[in-house]
């Protein structure tokens, strides 16, 4: 594809310390949830003294990537409390899997269901927290996993294991496959779920210009969305090379060290077949660290764990 086009916010809506991931609804309205537990449904975005921030629920815990359900509940990722359905009514909270094989589920990332009632989630890291995921990125542990929860079970079972950071999901248009972002390895991994290669894994986008975190499909026919939370580190890409005991040294040093975001930020949208048909990209960018996005209103939504309100930003031009 050709360079990025500008990517170009309109307006912040504050909502409370690290919206990490968004979701539209049917209504446009987006749903997000922050550092303090809190689910949060934003509406009225494109004006910024109209826009109103409701509490659906308190999850008790740190919420990470949402899904809609198709009832309205919502499941959410919890790094500290593992898979939960969230009813948007009412605001109960339920746990759906907080182990997996005996293992407590911590970090959980991000989470995609299925037309017949699937579940598949991920967990970035078994070896660091939520709040040290700087040393998981650096040591390059690759125990990253992506899990499915079957419809009607209440246990969890592996799917993939080994991967680098795994965070995003995303279902292909047919549910033949899903997609995998490994933030750790700069790439997307598509895992077929059906048809001849069933089982079997292959990437889907590598080599991308960042680091993809959350994924997002509005529709079965619409692009997957993918927000690349930083860019390549060339250095970081030499250390990965490296031996373990070298990496889990750096990493060591990481998580101690003082991070601040770069202020370079990209989208990129992709085809089922792994073209890329929207980039975007803003240099010294005001919003930091985009860990999602979606699309709302006629307008890009992106929230980030670094900041305390989402983007709104133009949609990308037709071509």
């Amino acid at each position: 594809m050709d360079r990025p086009t500008a990517l170009v916010p309109r307006h912040y809506i504050a909502v409370g310390p690290g919206p990490e991931d968004v979701v539209a609804d049917p209504r446009g309205r987006v749903l997000t949830g922050v550092a303090d537990g809190r689910i949060l449904r934003l509406d009225a975005l494109a004006d910024p003294v109209a826009a109103r921030v409701e509490v659906l629920a308190e999850t008790g815990g740190r919420p990470l990537g949402l899904e809609l359900l198709p009832d309205g509940d919502l499941l959410v990722c919890d790094a500290e409390r593992g898979l939960l359905r969230v009813g948007t009514g009412d605001g109960t909270v339920r746990i759906l899997a907080d182990e997996v094989s005996g293992e407590p589920l911590r970090f959980c990332s991000n989470v995609v269901s299925l037309s017949d009632g699937s579940v598949y989630f991920t967990v970035s890291s078994r070896r660091y927290p939520l709040e040290h995921w700087i040393g998981d990125i650096v040591e390059h542990t690759g125990t990253g996993r992506l899990l499915r929860l079957a419809p009607g079970s209440d246990a969890a079972e592996v799917v993939l294991d080994g991967l680098q950071f795994a965070n995003g999901v995303a279902v292909g248009a047919d549910e033949s496959f899903l997609v995998v972002a490994e933030t750790g390895a700069c790439r997307l991994l598509r895992h077929w779920l059906t048809g001849p290669r069933a089982g079997r894994s292959e990437p889907f986008a590598e080599n991308l210009p960042g680091m993809p975190d959350n994924l997002w499909r509005g529709a079965p026919d619409g692009p997957i969305w993918v927000a690349l939370a930083g860019p390549r580190v060339p250095p970081l890409d030499v250390l990965h090379r490296s031996a373990p005991g070298v990496r889990a040294a750096a990493a060591r040093v990481a998580v101690r060290a003082p991070f601040r975001p770069t202020g370079t930020i990209a989208l990129q949208a992709f085809d089922d077949e792994g073209r890329v048909v929207h980039h975007l990209a803003r240099r010294h960018s005001g919003y930091r660290m985009p860990t999602s996005v979606c699309e709302a209103g006629g307008y890009l939504i992106l929230g980030s764990i670094w900041e305390r309100g989402v983007a709104v930003c133009e949609p990308p031009t037709l071509k």
